[in-house]
């Protein structure tokens, strides 16, 4: 059996997407998860606690230059303008499976980083499933949209460099963990099937999955430390 630090991860993906892959997609899969937001209140925070929240997401070279994103009334906002090309934000539940039952759950929080890239190509479909959410969008109306956004190129796929740092010890990821998972790099790749990268082998420290609505594949790399400099467990925490 593999160590629990190498389960393999799907996208937030913030992805949040979003993440983003983020453990929060290896939640167990139902049809109970309300169909549209009920309110936003829920989900928005303290501004300068989801600042500090964002900025935990990288190391401190990258995220104290970084370009921070806050979740408002009406989506995703600039809190602090940036010096560099990453954009850090925390990722919330609707970049989940539709049919996932935390795909409207509050406390999901996945503080990202995300390169000049992933800005480019990557962000702009978080953007628009929080747009949509907020508009009062059903779980499977969002996914239609990105599907057919991306189909009829309207939305961007991921171009190569887009990779994300998710190295925050605050991220609440899903129920089972209760916490952040393992500090780790995230890259995005065209689609690819991930037995190409052999990553179910005990001595791969890889995660690889892929992502069928957004049409890519992620590569997850753990790392032996959280943000802070501090080291992680073999169990990531």
């Amino acid at each position: 059996m593999r160590s629990p630090r190498f389960v393999v991860l799907a996208s937030l993906t913030f992805a949040l997407t979003f993440g983003l892959g983020r453990v929060w997609r290896m939640q167990a899969q139902d049809n109970s998860a309300p169909s549209t937001m009920a309110s936003i209140d829920p989900f928005l925070m303290d501004r300068d606690a989801e600042i500090a929240m964002a900025r935990s997401a990288g190391p401190n070279s990258i995220s104290s230059g970084a370009k921070i994103l806050v979740l408002g009334r009406h989506g995703y906002e600039t809190a602090v303008e940036g010096k560099n090309d990453f954009v850090c934000l925390v990722g919330r539940s609707w970049d989940l499976p539709t049919n996932n039952p935390a795909f409207w759950d509050p406390k999901i929080h996945g503080p990202i980083c995300l390169s000049a890239s992933a800005v480019r190509s990557y962000l702009p479909v978080w953007l628009k499933k929080t747009e949509l959410a907020i508009a009062g969008r059903s779980n499977t109306q969002i996914e239609d949209v990105i599907r057919e956004g991306i189909a009829k190129g309207e939305l961007p796929t991921p171009e190569p460099g887009s990779m994300a740092y998710m190295m925050s010890k605050q991220g609440y990821l899903n129920a089972r963990i209760k916490g952040p998972w393992f500090p780790h790099v995230m890259f995005y790749v065209p689609e690819t099937d991930p037995k190409t990268f052999l990553s179910e082998a005990d001595d791969v420290p890889l995660n690889v999955h892929e992502d069928k609505v957004g049409r890519f594949t992620v590569i997850d790399v753990p790392v032996s430390k959280w943000s802070d400099g501090t080291p992680a467990g073999a169990d990531g925490h």
